[in-house]
């Protein structure tokens, strides 16, 4: 069954299922965010708890803060906090009305002057954020910023100002990378993937997954990940593999993988689920309030995607 809908309510999963074990692990260890995006997901409850608990996150210039993204801490708005924000939205269909079109006019209020988003606002400096994470005076366009929220604002049909020139932006990107990392082209494939204009989006995924492959960006045999060199300035380990590209079938960077590969890597992913129940978060660890909240984070992801593949999660 698709996990993306509350129309129907599933079965008591077995004790043992990978489901069950994760929903043990998220009401130990989970923000009431994640507990009620889990309970969403996966056990047939309503989005309107969702949007409630997000609420939480949001501040009066239509941004959100307050730690939503884990690796920033602090209360105020940031790009990559809204952008969250955004996925979350759109995962319960709720990604419509005046809550997005303030969420628009914050994007707009930090764009850059070529209509972009930065990928860290100035202002997160007088709070604890990632080592890994620069923050200067004037940042620059960012893509991996702008392509996921742009993506996500075009697949909802919303429609803002702000919006025409953030696309011209990810359309240059992406069409002008000749090197790359795993994040960033995740970012351009979620543009890609809502994008309207479908031929144009389709030959970009193409030069894209080349690019991809060209230069060993996924790691396409789990059982060799020392074919795959980890990306500069990731940490050890932190290896990208064709679902994180292609988190559903429907994704144009599915094409970019064989069958075998994509079945390989969702072997390895059902895989990592942990004695706990959680599945490991594969980024730097700095501090432990954001390892802990970001772990149901990654849990529910690679629950979404193993259903979304049709691999048996109850």
């Amino acid at each position: 069954m698709a996990a993306t809908g509350a129309t129907e309510v599933p079965p008591t999963p077995p004790p043992h299922s990978p489901v069950a074990r994760a929903e043990r692990f998220v009401w130990l260890t989970a923000r009431v965010l994640e507990q009620r995006r889990f309970a969403h997901h996966f056990r047939g409850a309503a989005a309107d708890p969702v949007e409630t608990a997000l609420d939480a996150y949001r501040n009066e210039d239509g941004g959100y803060g307050h730690a939503l993204e884990p690796d920033l801490r602090g209360p105020v708005s940031q790009p990559l906090h809204t952008a969250h924000a955004l996925r979350v939205l759109d995962a319960v269909g709720r990604c419509a009305g005046q809550r997005v079109e303030r969420m628009c006019r914050y994007l707009t209020s930090v764009s850059t002057a070529d209509g972009a988003l930065p990928a860290i606002h100035p202002s997160q400096r007088d709070y604890p954020t990632a080592p890994f994470v620069t923050v200067v005076d004037d940042p620059p366009s960012d893509l991996l910023a702008t392509g996921q929220v742009v993506g996500l604002l075009h697949r909802n049909e919303v429609w803002h100002a702000w919006l025409f020139r953030a696309t011209d932006f990810c359309w240059q990107a992406i069409e002008s990378l000749e090197k790359s990392h795993p994040y960033e082209i995740e970012a351009a494939v979620a543009f890609l993937d809502s994008s309207p204009d479908r031929p144009r989006a389709e030959a970009a995924a193409a030069r894209l997954g080349r690019l991809v492959r060209a230069h060993r960006l996924a790691a396409l045999d789990p059982g060799d990940l020392d074919a795959c060199p980890v990306s500069p300035g990731y940490a050890p380990g932190e290896h990208h593999f064709p679902y994180d590209y292609a988190p559903t079938p429907r994704s144009l960077a599915r094409a970019w993988f064989t069958d075998d590969e994509m079945a390989r890597s969702l072997d390895h992913l059902a895989a990592q689920q942990q004695e706990d129940g959680g599945w490991p978060v594969r980024w730097r660890h700095w501090a432990p309030a954001p390892a802990l909240e970001a772990r149901p984070l990654v849990t529910i992801e690679a629950l979404r995607v193993l259903s979304a593949y049709g691999r048996a999660i109850y």
